[in-house]
């Protein structure tokens, strides 16, 4: 005798019409707020950085402690209902409330103690903000200072990082935004490249060379395909990487042409330029919750990475382009940065 399948109930199906608000929990309504911006449970939990399978599970309880329906799982992503509508506005309040009330615990202050976290492009990070950090640490050694350097840009707002420089111009009207000058980027290569495989004069020369790639979700992989007149960088062969470093060291090692920053030759790194007649700029953006101003240490630092992206010093910043063998003669023969009456020395371009 065939035994009848009985259909499995979804959790969802099965609502309590009555909230227990004692299983109401902010985990789930922190979750709750990642799926509600994004197009998928999967991509909120890449956002969160929590599996696909805890997200469901979490909007499921949350569901059943509210005792309403809030998503419709569709096959392209999931889908606010109305009911989730009002409810979201509710519970983005009770997030600003809880943010808000963090920030005020954290005004206490001691400029010489304590910890400083800022959130950085992966290259702008490692190749320029933590070479100038190590010498301005030794001004406060006891600071504690928590640099990530990813192309993801972190939410300052919800205490993701103090400071966030990032290529995309936030747009919260909550966060104080200013910006700090424009990253020019252009074509270089190693002489052991060049003398290999030849300097390409033209765009229509790179064609028949190979092509090093940085590619991040916060970068568009497009753009030097369209400089170069191509649907797609893949009709170039070479290297893709989701690291700057690693592009930097296959460009340097010889596995083809690649875009760095026109600062480069200023880090000494081992490339000429190459000039095929294209480049590119991204600005630079710095964010921060307007509670910073209150505290003393914080403040401080701020000033201090405005300096080093000042464009008097470091003209490979400022808006206008600047050919990377041009940078050399208009660099000042010593650069200094004043920090509250402490003097530090970065070197200057050679």
């Amino acid at each position: 005798m065939q035994k009848r399948l009985k259909r499995r109930v979804a959790k969802t199906e099965q609502l309590n019409s009555v909230p227990n608000l004692n299983r109401l929990s902010w985990d789930d309504i922190r979750v709750f707020l990642a799926c509600a911006k994004e197009p998928s449970f999967r991509q909120a939990a890449e956002k969160v950085n929590i599996s696909a399978s805890t997200v469901v599970r979490r909007i499921e309880q949350l569901e059943e402690a509210l005792g309403v329906r809030l998503f419709n799982r569709l096959p392209e992503g999931a889908e606010l209902t109305p009911e989730a509508r009002g409810i979201l506005k509710s519970a983005t309040e009770m997030e600003k409330s809880l943010f808000e009330l963090v920030h005020q615990r954290t005004q206490t202050d001691d400029i010489a103690n304590g910890r400083i976290s800022v959130s950085i492009t992966e290259g702008l990070g490692t190749y320029w903000l933590m070479p100038q950090l190590v010498d301005f640490q030794r001004q406060f050694p006891n600071l504690i200072f928590n640099v990530q350097c990813a192309m993801r840009n972190a939410d300052v707002l919800r205490l993701e990082a103090d400071i966030a420089i990032q290529f995309e111009r936030p747009t919260n009207p909550e966060l104080i935004v200013s910006k700090l000058g424009r990253l020019h980027f252009y074509p270089f290569a190693s002489q052991k490249y060049l003398h290999t495989y030849g300097e390409p004069k033209n765009i229509k020369d790179v064609l028949q060379h190979r092509f090093v790639q940085q590619i991040s979700s916060n970068l568009d992989e497009m753009i030097w395909a369209k400089k170069l007149g191509l649907d797609s960088i893949d009709a170039i062969p070479g290297v893709r990487t989701n690291s700057s470093a690693a592009a930097l060291y296959a460009i340097e090692r010889g596995a083809g042409i690649g875009v760095l920053p026109t600062y480069a030759l200023a880090l000494k790194a081992p490339a000429v330029p190459v000039d095929i007649g294209i480049h590119h700029s991204f600005d630079i953006w710095m964010t921060y919750h307007p509670s910073i101003k209150k505290v003393p240490r914080k403040v401080m630092i701020l000033d201090w990475i405005k300096s080093i992206f000042d464009t008097k010093k470091y003209p490979w910043f400022r808006d206008s382009f600047i050919h990377p063998n041009e940078l050399k003669d208009l660099v000042p023969e010593e650069a200094s940065v004043c920090i509250n009456d402490n003097y530090f020395t970065i070197e200057p371009f050679s």
